[in-house]
């Protein structure tokens, strides 16, 4: 393979390389922190390089595949953290000034995880500060592979851009409002919200601990099931026919998303409908109210978390991230407690729906890669996570593949939605639908 050919590979692929001999993991990760190295000062993707201790993990990672001790798919496999999770012995700054000098004690269980399956770290990924939508000045934004005037999107664009550009083969991000899926959707790359809890949030720092998900991206769904299989000590197997299966859209219609989207999105239901599935229309009560709701219950637990902080250095905060804090603090609690009793009718609407097909679908975001990561809290920032941000209420696994390029050449997302714990199942009609579209 050449050096294009190789850092593109599935995970399987490099697998095979590593096991007939052909490839060696400290090779491997030597030329993933070179392309780090080559294009990390345009794309802003990595806060921290860890290439000392990844060389150190891919030595170790080649005695033991020599030795006959295989630790899974993910043994020896370059992969990337999102600079809020914890890491013992490396600074984990939440790309904030506050916690700029933070080093853990211990790893977060996820990492403990990704050590046992033998999984390399590179190192820890930009992020939205403390994953609130926007990019502090002393980090700055997370620019797009596809385009580097371009963001990558927030708050796990870092992670989304490291695995668009060949940096590493998988990443981890988190997903409070649609921070896992909105930049794989504009970085043209497989991004799942798991199943509420399934992957374990301890040693993450918080964003709102009743709508945060941790989960993987990858350049396919096959491969961010190779990831959250060691997120979690699980297997996640992805084979799903798609013929006979049936497919609710919902939040259609040409006001909902431009053009370029709507193009994009009835081109992808043609091809299911041609694989033989059924598509039809799907209505859920209420779903007007979940973008306000989200944020009922989003802004005053991050103000809860942040308050000591708040009170003693707010000028450490970026301003923006500190007026979003700010409005958590005034928001009444009887509206907090609405918006949680809001989120059990919701679910009911949509396990009611999924009683029905097998899938719900939509696009991912309305739009492509905008030039600047907008606030959750403004018209925009509402726009961009009106696809998403029900997903997060309602815990369900909702995953975003690339589904066809824009007019202008940008990647557009599909997002699938599922029952709760099926998230193999989810995955596996991404990858059964990504094998169905063009190239």
């Amino acid at each position: 393979m050449n050096e294009d050919s190789l850092l593109f590979a599935s995970i399987a692929e490099i697998g095979a390389l590593y096991r007939s001999g052909q490839l060696s993991p400290v090779e491997l990760t030597q030329r993933c922190l070179a392309r780090i190295a080559a294009l990390n000062p345009t794309l802003n993707a990595f806060i921290t390089v860890t290439a000392e201790q990844a060389l150190i993990e891919a030595g170790q990672a080649e005695r033991e595949l020599r030795a006959g001790h295989d630790r899974g798919p993910l043994h020896g496999i370059p992969v990337a953290l999102k600079d809020l999770i914890d890491t013992a012995g490396i600074r984990t700054t939440c790309a904030s000034r506050i916690l700029k000098n933070h080093v853990p004690a211990q790893d977060a269980p996820l990492v403990t995880h990704l050590r046992a399956a033998g999984a390399v770290s590179l190192g820890k990924t930009n992020l939205a500060e403390f994953a609130m939508g926007i990019a502090h000045p002393d980090y700055g934004q997370v620019n797009n592979p596809w385009d580097a005037g371009r963001t990558a999107g927030a708050s796990s664009g870092g992670s989304a851009a490291a695995v668009a550009a060949g940096m590493c083969f998988a990443a981890v991000g988190t997903d409070t409002g649609g921070s896992i899926r909105i930049p794989a959707s504009y970085c043209g790359v497989a991004g799942l919200k798991p199943t509420s809890g399934l992957v374990s949030a301890e040693g993450v720092f918080p964003l709102s601990w009743s709508l945060d998900h941790v989960g993987p991206l990858a350049r396919s769904s096959t491969d961010a099931a190779l990831l959250l299989g060691g997120l979690t000590g699980q297997t996640f197997q992805t084979p799903v026919d798609l013929k006979g299966r049936r497919f609710g859209i919902i939040q259609r219609g040409a006001a909902d998303f431009e053009p370029e989207v709507a193009v994009v999105f009835e081109a992808v239901c043609q091809i299911l409908e041609e694989a033989g599935a059924e598509v039809e229309d799907v209505q859920i009560p209420e779903l007007e109210l979940a973008d306000a709701a989200l944020l009922n219950v989003l802004l005053p637990e991050a103000a809860t978390i942040h308050a000591r902080w708040m009170g003693e250095r707010p000028e450490d905060y970026a301003p923006m991230t500190r007026t979003q804090l700010e409005l958590g603090f005034a928001l009444p609690s009887v509206t907090y407690l609405r918006a949680q009793q809001f989120r059990r009718r919701l679910t009911a609407h949509f396990l009611a729906a999924l009683g029905k097909v097998d899938a719900l679908i939509s696009p991912s975001v309305p739009f492509v890669a905008p030039a600047e990561d907008p606030m959750f809290t403004g018209e925009e920032g509402g726009q961009e996570g009106h696809f998403s941000v029900p997903h997060n209420l309602t815990g369900l696994p909702a995953l975003s593949v690339k589904a066809g390029l824009g007019s202008g050449g940008l990647p557009i997302g599909l997002q699938i939605i599922t029952r709760p714990h099926s998230d193999a199942f989810c995955l596996g009609l991404g990858a059964a639908l990504e094998a169905s579209l063009p190239t």
